[in-house]
């Protein structure tokens, strides 16, 4: 059996919901978090487990049709990784929740993805085929239908214990497509 890959799920969670679905991507992909807090900041150990990890995800809520300042504020820090090259041919992955079934979490996704780009790295999409017949129910596999990164939806007075079910298996199956992607690019 082949060692597990080096993957970092890196964070930020306002309410609880978007860590349960960074747990939920370690668990298919046995890969660490790495959270942001409320300031904005990484701990301590944060940024070199980033420049060690073979893949990064990246995830955020989506709060005013982008990502958190919490995690903007790590984007921006990010610049110091970029002007090494730290993260280049890394591969990259990104998700997000807000409370809306659509709620504008394609443009979190576009500015994950744009982060991903800039420090050249290669971007993992979710490589699952959408529930998108009158049949399908809001448990399923990929009801959202997203592709270019891990979509969920949490109302806004639901706990993260009420998340939906489908959404975090869907969580589950994106980490298991990025570990095989690392494994197979090795």
């Amino acid at each position: 059996m082949t060692a597990p890959p080096s993957i970092a799920i890196v964070y930020h969670s306002g309410y609880g919901h978007t860590a349960k679905v960074a747990q939920a991507v370690a668990a298919g992909s046995q890969a660490v978090l790495i959270a942001i807090d409320e300031h904005g900041q990484l701990p301590a150990d944060g940024w070199n487990r980033l420049e060690s990890a073979r893949a990064i995800v990246f995830g955020s809520p989506t709060y005013m049709g982008s990502v958190s300042w919490q995690f903007k504020r790590f984007m921006d820090a990010s610049a110091a990784a970029w002007s090494q090259q730290a993260w280049k041919n890394k591969l990259a992955a990104g998700f997000t929740n807000s409370a809306g079934i659509n709620g504008d979490k394609l443009a979190t996704l576009h500015a994950l993805f744009t982060l991903s780009q800039q420090h050249g790295m290669l971007w993992v999409g979710t490589g699952l085929m959408p529930s998108n017949v009158k049949a399908s129910a809001r448990d399923d596999i990929n009801y959202l239908a997203s592709f270019a990164g891990l979509m969920t939806a949490t109302p806004a007075d639901a706990s993260p214990d009420e998340m939906s079910a489908g959404d975090l298996r869907t969580a589950t199956l994106f980490g298991q497509r990025i570990a095989d992607t690392v494994r197979h690019l090795n």
